[in-house]
């Protein structure tokens, strides 16, 4: 079972339906007692930051979600879920993450329009399971103001240009995730969630 975690912070239904759709088995929890359970974790956001932080703290996710990653099972961000595993955000001040990976997350400074909203490119810096039957160059659907700097630049594996090259999706060992909204990224998106679909039911049959 993958289970999406709901902590008032994200376009839920949407990645459930996507799972099911290829016939993968997925629920959205509230409480974190059965985690310890899935086969795979989905971390979503839209929001600010540290408000989200905060969220997973009163409702008891946040040792859970790192004792999950640390078990060696898959686990998925999405968007703001991309940026709160990192130590820190300068949104609102500076702001707390996860910290199960090193680097920070900071606003756009460029000409262009911030919030970056719409449809961009991805380039492919290093092959992933995630990214299996993806071509560099594909469109995925963005939205967000703050973008992460990994300070490992191997857990890398997308940039997207957007006045600047920032960091699209990062895959680092059992830890997955993605700026972009695989689920709002109609057929290409829907790749990405088949592809989580697959790493996990491979993680349980090993």
């Amino acid at each position: 079972m993958i289970q999406i975690i709901d902590y008032g912070r994200g376009n839920l239904n949407n990645v459930k339906k996507a799972f099911n759709h290829f016939g993968y088995q997925a629920e959205i929890i509230d409480k974190p007692n059965s985690i310890k359970d899935a086969s795979g974790l989905v971390l979503p956001g839209v929001g600010a930051f540290g408000d989200s932080m905060t969220c997973l703290n009163d409702q008891g996710f946040t040792d859970v979600i790192k004792s999950f990653v640390q078990s060696g099972k898959p686990l998925l961000g999405i968007c703001l879920g991309l940026q709160l595993l990192f130590e820190s955000s300068d949104e609102f001040g500076s702001q707390k993450g996860l910290g199960i990976l090193k680097g920070h997350v900071t606003r756009f400074k460029t000409d262009e329009k911030v919030p970056h909203i719409g449809w961009n490119q991805i380039e492919i810096k290093k092959s992933t399971h995630l990214l299996d039957g993806i071509l560099s160059g594909s469109y995925f659907y963005f939205v967000h103001s703050y973008y992460a700097i990994p300070e490992e630049e191997s857990i890398i594996s997308t940039t997207t240009d957007y006045g600047l090259s920032f960091t699209s999706a990062i895959e680092y060992k059992n830890i997955f995730a993605t700026q972009f909204h695989p689920e709002k990224s109609q057929r290409i998106g829907l790749q990405i969630i088949k592809n989580f679909g697959e790493i996990c039911a491979n993680h349980s049959s090993n």
